[in-house]
């Protein structure tokens, strides 16, 4: 009895995969599968073409030199190089594969700086003064020049004259940049933003003194504003090199550098309630034995 109940539900199961009976398949004619096929057929189509319709009109609407829509950012955030791991800087001075990879870094950041590049791709500007590039009403002002940065600015920090950017001597340099923002200096400032840096609280008797290049420690007015990568494909972003000549070895160091003195009119400090906000944290140690 159980064998004949197996053959009747294979049976079944045979007959609503294909019934030859109804020339039927899973239970539709082929007529029914025409349509439904036809169906699915004309609603997707319908979808694909609202979506790009949809991407068509958006893209109409969309700058391809600057952002419809942006923050005025009156802090923009800061980062260093070599930012190593969990931006942290450490090595021991007599190791010099500890801190051989920062020097790679730092000579691979700073290639596009070297004057002779600078000097073929870029403008020497006026000082102390924003690089305006309006553009003529519809008629743009593209492509926008850049200024030059070269990098005999950073001088102890250059590369050049001591190619181990001070980490051989436990007097390593650190170089800071500011984000890119595009048109930052809608509200110009008169006089140019500068980066201090000192140790945290607990490590304020360790840092020792600091030196910076260039000796303002100043991002000039003449690398602002700065017109996005579309419009400005040449653009150096501006570059502070913070020296530690006389750090305390053989123990750690919280570092804090943060930009002073900003764009906005109405951004007079740092937000102290956003840790990322016109600053930059990092750990550095130098073991010596």
């Amino acid at each position: 009895m159980a064998k004949e109940d197996e053959k009747k539900e294979s049976g079944e199961w045979k007959e609503f995969f294909w019934n030859p009976r109804t020339h039927e398949l899973l239970g539709r004619t082929a007529s029914s599968w025409g349509l439904i096929l036809l169906f699915y057929l004309v609603f997707y189509t319908f979808l694909a073409g609202m979506f790009c319709l949809t991407m068509y009109v958006m893209l109409l609407t969309l700058d391809d030199y600057k952002p419809t829509w942006q923050d005025r950012l009156a802090v923009p955030g800061m980062m260093i190089r070599p930012k190593g791991e969990a931006l942290e800087i450490m090595y021991k001075i007599d190791e010099t594969e500890s801190w051989d990879s920062y020097i790679q870094a730092l000579d691979n950041f700073l290639a596009p700086y070297n004057n002779s590049q600078q000097a073929m791709t870029n403008d020497d500007c006026p000082p102390d003064k924003y690089f305006i590039q309006e553009d003529s009403g519809e008629v743009r002002n593209n492509p926008k020049r850049s200024c030059q940065f070269n990098r005999t600015i950073l001088e102890e920090c250059s590369g050049i004259n001591d190619r181990t950017y001070g980490y051989r001597d436990g007097k390593p340099c650190v170089l800071i940049k500011l984000n890119r923002v595009t048109s930052q200096s809608q509200h110009r400032s008169l006089q140019a933003p500068f980066v201090t840096c000192g140790a945290k609280k607990e490590d304020s008797d360790s840092i020792g003194e600091i030196a910076y290049f260039p000796p303002s420690g100043s991002f000039n007015l003449m690398y602002y504003p700065y017109y996005g990568k579309r419009a400005q494909v040449n653009y150096s972003q501006p570059l502070v090199a913070v020296k530690f000549t006389n750090i305390t070895f053989n123990m750690d160091v919280n570092v804090e550098c943060k930009i002073n003195r900003l764009f906005s009119e109405d951004a007079t400090a740092v937000n102290e309630r956003d840790k990322f906000s016109g600053r930059v944290s990092f750990k550095l140690r130098i073991n010596k034995m």
